[in-house]
């Protein structure tokens, strides 16, 4: 079966691996957040690896490089709504600083791909 670009890529790659990981973690948010919090970070991790794979199908590196742009807000928008369920008290912020390096490794791959994309111009 033929893959496409984006499934080739490691950061896209991460970013399934970060889903599972948020999703596993929103499931333990209070059921009054469904509608809420959970629903918010699902979206946002969800979009990072959206945003991967819809640049890909453009054709001009800035094209590309707006969304792995995106997606890297979107990441930061995780990160930032994880430090306010610490603040909220439905994780500590030990579960927070285990998500840390996946994170900081997912940016890091979308700041290098943004810099390759932008190149292609």
């Amino acid at each position: 079966m033929r893959q496409f670009y984006f499934e080739k890529l490691d950061v896209w790659q991460k970013g399934r691996l970060f889903i599972k990981q948020v999703y596993f973690l929103s499931k333990k948010f209070p059921a009054d957040e469904k509608f809420g919090m959970t629903q918010q970070i699902r979206r946002a991790c969800i979009s990072v690896n959206c945003n991967i794979a819809e640049g890909t199908s453009r054709h001009s590196g800035k094209d590309q490089a707006r969304f792995t742009e995106i997606a890297f807000g979107s990441l930061m928008e995780v990160l930032n709504l994880l430090i306010t369920a610490t603040d909220l008290e439905y994780i500590d912020e030990a579960t927070v600083n285990d998500f840390r390096p996946l994170i900081e490794e997912i940016g890091n791959k979308l700041n290098s791909l943004r810099e390759t994309q932008l190149k292609r111009n």
